[in-house]
């Protein structure tokens, strides 16, 4: 998944971030990045758990980003700081008008700086570009900054439910999970000038 400088990026002058398509380059950043924050989530007994679920995952799909988000129709993107990675997100295909917001992570040392919000921003940005009229996404209850930050982006819970079946998207083990969704509305048209305005320079 190189970049061929094509796919949607954005620059967040209030985070002072930039927000690019995931590259080759980046995958061992990635897999650090991953790595590290599931580990600081696992619960007091849950390390076990949390390793299998590790493992799981990053041979499912962190390991094989590009083939595991294009297989999906979406794409994978990360947030670089004065080139350095500190946060990361990816984009599936949930259904024919609605994408799932996956591994939103930040880096630890680089929390509370806005960098969440921008990448949740440019997520949205992206799916209204594509037509697609609703963003889904899920988290758990040891991540309670998440939850925060989705219920202040107006996302409505739509369910929510004990993870028992452990996946690439969920730990299970009984860990309470929230899912959430939002309407993406699409730009309004520019306004058309009545018929015989003119503008001022044509005067």
């Amino acid at each position: 998944m190189e970049d061929d400088g094509s796919a949607a990026r954005g620059v967040d002058e209030n985070s002072g971030i930039t927000i690019r398509p995931f590259q080759d380059r980046d995958a061992p950043l990635v897999r650090n990045l991953f790595v590290t924050v599931t580990r600081q989530l696992a619960p007091p007994g849950g390390r076990d758990a949390f390793e299998a679920y590790i493992a799981r995952s990053l041979a499912e799909e962190i390991d094989r980003i590009p083939d595991y988000y294009s297989e999906r129709g979406g794409g994978f993107w990360v947030a670089c700081r004065e080139d350095r990675l500190v946060g990361m997100f990816g984009l599936e295909r949930a259904s024919a008008d609605a994408m799932e917001l996956r591994r939103m992570y930040v880096d630890p040392s680089a929390r509370r700086g806005g960098i969440g919000r921008s990448m949740l921003r440019f997520a949205e940005a992206h799916c209204r570009r594509l037509g697609v009229r609703c963003l889904k996404l899920s988290t758990s209850e040891l991540q309670p900054a998440a939850l925060e930050l989705y219920r202040r982006a107006a996302y409505g819970l739509v369910r929510e439910e004990v993870a028992v079946q452990v996946s690439n998207k969920t730990v299970g083990g009984g860990i309470r999970r929230y899912y959430f969704a939002k309407e993406i509305r699409a730009e309004p048209p520019p306004v058309e000038p009545p018929p015989g305005h003119r503008a001022e320079t044509d005067q």
